[in-house]
């Protein structure tokens, strides 16, 4: 182990022969399966044990249920049997590869959607990719999943179908019919890979043509303009590119055909060399026709196409010379031990023959297919002639991945900077360092310590050599591990400093440095901050968790890193243009390698390599990137789904609340998906992916990072609010005056009066009045059509973009850019208005003309799915599209009538727009908290109607009272939204999970029986061809969704495994105020209707939760009560 070690480490500096590739795939497709049967070949784990090891999988709770839920590193040796010239493709030069040695860096990542976002942090670190696909399941929704995500990545994937055991021993399938299955496996793979393609081509040309349209009336003037756009319209074509080496295909290489438990697998190159030498053909002709629909004449010999056949019953290539010869194996093991020993001589295959007589046929089989077909050899072969190399792999992943960072202002268009020429050169001997870490993980201190020692030539590393230490030995050996990382992390900050002030300062060593690491873990005090804007991690340097360490997976993308090193920390929203903020510092303390369990230390690593990196605790949260120069544009964070499902956390015993703070902090750095917020009251939150992955963040906090018993509330499930067309019935009129604070309306607009003859205000309309009657206005509210909210819901990130690029202009002025984005937005949203108008889902259409001059604000947080229009006067509030609206938002100074002055004379100049900031903060705060029970609305739209203000007749006050207005007009706006809200019909929005799951014909009525239980929807139901399965889809509530999983486990033996994705909010149709009235209502359900009332359900739950009023009858019908005597 020792020797394989040394030459990784030497490998690490030749970049041609470095392969980075991850593992993906669906749940229980067989990942860590097929890692450890490539572990075997590097003598990390027995061969025998491959597949019952699971040697990445280190965690109790992986090792429980049997599946992955984080992502683990190991560098593995792989040494090339023959001379094979590495795949041709586009943008990409060759490599000759030899009998030569290569260092693979594998990545095992989760299949389960709550651990989406190791998925992400994997592919993002890698060149490559192996796609897992069961061969009887098929693909499924975390297929498509990981090929968008390794398409998005631009890192070059192989096709691996799994599992084809099971269409012998299980399905019993011909080899003929498991032909067929697989051909259609790999065709609809194939299909997935174009739609995206085109999906991706689709969106470049939109981009690129409206980039041009820009540019062209820019340039041009008024007629020419329109002659040039109309020409530009015309002759715009969708752009024709190449996308052969994205599909699979046999015949290309990078499809492999495996059964990871029984340890085979083969490519139809290793067929190709036999058979081409047997038939005097050459290799790469019949290699062509080894898959597809060719046949072998017998009489001709030779290959026939479906013409040719006529009417003859002959098997395919791939039938008559591989499948047919994988069939007899299985079959002879399991019937014909005679035979079983004629087809090893023949292959030449070498086995003892105790290890065939065997009674059990399983080790018998891995024994013969392992020697035959090795899984590890066939893998890592495909792995090291079909992912490119470092140095090919950059030139096309990091123009990629620049694109989509925002530009800067010195930059040309297509030009890179020195820093980034370097990056995609993968220069190792580059000055400019440049790292990105996708996540923070925690390792025990335990294994750093065995690494020191295994590194000083004390204990070695490996876990056969490993010598077993008592418990006090163990917890002794972890604190000196702890105080000696220390001691050298803050020698070398000081030997830094002092380098950069000029002096000479005496090293720290020994009994010193450990008085050192002492008084500093004496002053570690945590800070109050979880979540920093910034993205860097708040500033708690260390924990007083000894046990723990935290390691940043990292990728070095040019120059080298070196232990000691100085290196800049860029947060995701760092920008060269503003270098001081969202930046700090790092002295680089520990390089490891990545071992799966174990690490080992390096001393530098060039560019191209994955490593695990020391000594970035408090410097970075979740990602960042390293570099030596403050020119580089930070790569961000890595963009997911957000988590869902949250619960809140405080300890059994109070005075443990520090301990669980500092370990909720170390949470937050270890789970690159966990938010950890603190609210307003001092409540820890816990926002999760999903129950899943809430089990095991739980488990880490009790067992790891707090080691506190801690109490966990009900999970706390998102809802919004929102209306329907209809106005509200009659019966909720009590339940108004219960959920709004009232509104002044004694004052009412000069043209409203409270006579009988006057008008009656159109529904949704409040008017409102403050301080007296100085401020008056009127606001109505309308519900927004389906697909408008559903565009706003989907373009949130985009609205964020522009809304902070307003807030970061300095000038009044916008850049074209930033117009022509807004431009652009406005455009799309007037489409969907313009679709919404064409299908009549408009309620009162004129309201809804002139868009991008009326709209003031998105909301809630100015990206909500709600709208505020100004219906009042053109231009008395300035337009969400003008520049830089959001800086104009102040009040101006105004004449205002002082005390002994004359009101009659005084001259008010005022307009809405000085309150502006008030009303817009008013309806933010109203879309935020709305009236049904505080969550977020979504769908509405709130009109400016009338805004006005009074003075006439004003006494003396008034002018006190006008500093107080902007105070009052905000929460009279909020007041009359939620009034305005409560006028229409009202809904509640439940977050809704996708639910995909597969099972068998015997089992669908329970899985219909829970669904049903738990307000599931069926979507589709269909058969896999080919497989006694049935493909489920459905929608189910976040609220019923917790222990749904393991209920449709029991109730269907385990043949029914869901995959709950969150799919977004679903309106329930069911108004939260209704009561039965009329004589069938009564008769059908009864005076006590709201037990049927599911939405009034979830409201008083949502309000009993934040502590709102709820009414609640306690008694019902009471009886006088009767005391028998005893006799």
């Amino acid at each position: 182990m020792e020797a394989i070690r040394k030459q990784l480490k030497s490998l690490q500096q030749k970049q041609s022969n470095i392969r980075n590739i991850c593992i993906l795939a669906h749940v229980d497709h067989g990942k860590t399966t097929l890692s450890d049967s490539l572990l075997a070949s590097n003598g990390i784990i027995s061969a025998k044990m491959a597949g019952k090891v699971r040697y990445l999988d280190s965690r109790e709770d992986e090792i429980e249920r049997g599946i992955t839920m984080k992502s683990s590193g190991i560098s593995l040796l792989f040494r090339t049997a023959n001379s094979v010239p590495q795949q041709e493709s586009p943008n990409q030069t060759n490599d000759t590869l030899g009998t030569q040695d290569f260092l693979v860096n594998l990545i095992d990542s989760p299949g389960h959607v709550d651990f989406a976002s190791e998925v992400s942090t994997a592919s993002r670190l890698c060149d490559g990719c192996l796609v897992l696909v069961d061969a009887v399941e098929g693909v499924c929704t975390q297929t498509h999943t990981v090929l968008r995500q390794a398409l998005s990545e631009s890192i070059r994937p192989i096709l691996v179908i799994n599992k084809i055991d099971r269409l012998i021993t299980q399905l019993k399938m011909s080899p003929h019919e498991a032909y067929s299955h697989m051909s259609m496996i790999l065709e609809e793979v194939n299909a997935i890979v174009g739609t995206f393609h085109m999906e991706n081509l689709i969106a470049d040309d939109a981009r690129k043509y409206q980039e041009a349209l820009d540019q062209q009336q820019k340039e041009s003037e008024m007629k020419e303009s329109s002659d040039a756009t109309n020409a530009l319209v015309d002759d715009w074509l969708l752009e024709d590119r190449d996308d052969e080496h994205l599909y699979f295909s046999p015949d290309k290489g990078n499809v492999v055909f495996a059964s990871a438990i029984d340890g085979w697998a083969f490519r139809i190159d290793h067929f190709a060399r036999i058979y081409a030498s047997k038939l005097g053909v050459k290799e790469a002709a019949l290699k062509r026709v080894l898959w597809g629909d060719f046949y072998l004449d017998p009489k001709t010999k030779r290959a026939v196409g479906p013409k040719g056949l006529k009417g003859r019953a002959l098997k395919p290539f791939f039938v008559q010379f591989i499948l047919d010869n994988i069939w007899a194996v299985y079959d002879a093991i399991e019937n014909d031990r005679e035979k079983l020993e004629k087809i090893v001589k023949v292959l030449n295959l070498k086995i003892l023959p105790r290890e065939l007589k065997q009674k059990d046929p399983k080790p018998v089989l891995q024994t013969v297919m392992t020697q035959w077909l090795p899984l590890s050899a066939t893998i890592l072969q495909a792995t090291v002639e079909v992912i490119p190399s470092p140095k090919n792999a950059q030139k096309d992943k990091i123009p990629v991945l620049l694109s989509t960072l925002p530009p800067l202002k010195s930059q040309v268009a297509d030009s890179f900077t020195q820093e980034e020429e370097a990056m995609i050169a993968c220069d190792a001997s580059s000055p400019h360092t440049v790292v990105y870490v996708c996540k923070m993980f925690s390792a025990p201190a335990d294994v750093i310590a065995a690494s020191l020692k295994s590194a000083a030539g004390g204990i070695a590393g490996s876990t056969s050599d490993r010598v077993q230490l008592s418990s006090e030995e163990s917890r002794e050996q972890r604190r000196l591990a702890v105080i000696s990382e220390r001691a050298a992390r803050k020698k070398l900050e000081m030997d830094t400093a002092a380098q950069l002030a000029g002096t000479n300062t005496n090293a720290v060593s020994g009994a010193e440095g450990i008085a050192i690491a002492r008084r500093e873990e004496a002053d570690v005090k945590p800070l109050p901050g979880f979540l920093s804007a910034s993205g860097v991690a708040p500033a708690v340097v260390e924990s007083e968790n000894e046990d723990e360490t935290l390691i940043g997976f990292a990728r070095c993308y040019s120059g080298t890193v070196k232990v000691g090193q100085v290196l800049h920390v860029l947060g995701p929203k760092y920008h060269p243009s503003k270098p001081d903020l969202y930046r700090t510092e790092v002295t680089i303390s520990k390089l490891y390698m990545m071992m799966g369990r174990e690490l080992h230390p390096l001393d530098e690593v060039p560019a191209g390599n994955v490593f695990g990196i020391g000594g970035l605790e408090g410097k970075v949260l979740k990602s960042g990137t390293l570099t030596s120069s403050t020119t580089v544009r930070s790569f961000g964070g890595i963009n997911g789904d957000a988590p869902i499902l949250r619960v809140a956390v405080e300890p059994m015993n109070p005075g443990e609340l520090e301990k669980l703070r500092i370990g909720l902090q170390l949470l937050n750095q270890a789970d690159p998906c966990v938010e950890v917020i603190e609210q307003k009251t001092g409540e820890l939150v816990i926002v999760t992916a999903g129950a899943l992955h809430l089990e095991r963040c739980l488990k880490d906090l009790r067992e790891r990072f707090a080691k506190i018993e801690i109490e966990v509330s009900e999970p706390i499930v998102p809802f919004r609010e929102t209306i329907f067309n209809i106005p509200a019935i009659a019966t909720s009129s009590n339940f108004i005056l219960l959920f709004s604070v009232s509104v002044d309306t004694q004052d009412r607009a000069p043209d409203q009066d409270d006579t009988p003859s006057a008008e009656p205000l159109p529904t949704g309309t409040v008017v409102s009045s403050v301080s007296g009657g100085i401020a008056t206005f009127r606001i109505r509210a309308l519900p927004i059509p389906k697909n408008v909210t559903a565009f706003l819901e989907s373009s949130s990130r985009r609205l964020k973009a522009l809304t902070d690029s307003s807030r970061a202009t300095d000038v009044e002025v916008e850049s074209d850019d930033a117009k022509g984005e807004k431009s652009v937005f406005m455009h799309d949203l007037a489409v969907q208005f313009q679709e919404a108008r064409k299908i009549g889902n408009l309620v009162e259409k004129e309201k809804w003309e002139n868009l991008e001059a009326r709209i003031l604000a998105f909301g809630p947080n100015d990206v909500g799915p709600n709208i505020l229009f100004n219906d009042y006067e053109a231009g008395a509030l300035s337009s969400w599209s003008s520049p830089a609206s959001s800086k104009s938002r102040s009040r101006q100074e105004s004449s205002v009538p002082t005390e002994g002055s004359d009101s009659a004379t005084c001259v008010r100049i005022a307009s809405p727009r000085e309150y502006e900031g008030s009303i817009i903060a008013g309806f933010q705060q109203a879309m935020f908290e709305g009236p049904l029970c505080n969550e977020p609305m979504m769908g509405v739209a709130v009109f400016i109607e009338q805004f006005q203000l009074n003075f006439d007749g004003a006494d003396g006050s008034v002018s006190r009272q006008i500093g107080l207005l902007p105070s009052l007009v905000m929460p009279a706006v909020k007041e009359a939204c939620r009034q305005a809200f409560l006028q229409w019909s009202p809904r509640l929005a439940l977050a809704m999970y996708s639910c995909d799951l597969q099972a068998p014909s015997e089992v669908l009525g329970k899985v219909y029986a829970v669904l049903s239980k738990r307000r599931g929807r069926i979507l589709s139901e269909e058969v896999k061809d080919g497989t006694p399965f049935f493909q489920i889809k459905s929608l189910l509530p976040v609220i019923e969704s917790f222990g749904f999983s393991d209920d449709i486990r029991k109730r269907t033996a385990g043949s029914a495994i869901p995959q709950l994705i969150f799919s977004g909010f679903e309106i329930l149709d069911i108004d939260p105020f209704w009561v039965p009235t009329t004589q069938e209502e009564l008769e059908d359900l009864g005076d006590k209707a709201d037990r049927e009332n599911a939405a009034k359900k979830y409201m008083e739950g949502v309000r009993r939760r934040k502590g709102l009023f709820v009414e609640k009858k306690i008694v019902e019908h009471a009886e006088k009560q009767r005391t028998l005597k005893q006799k």
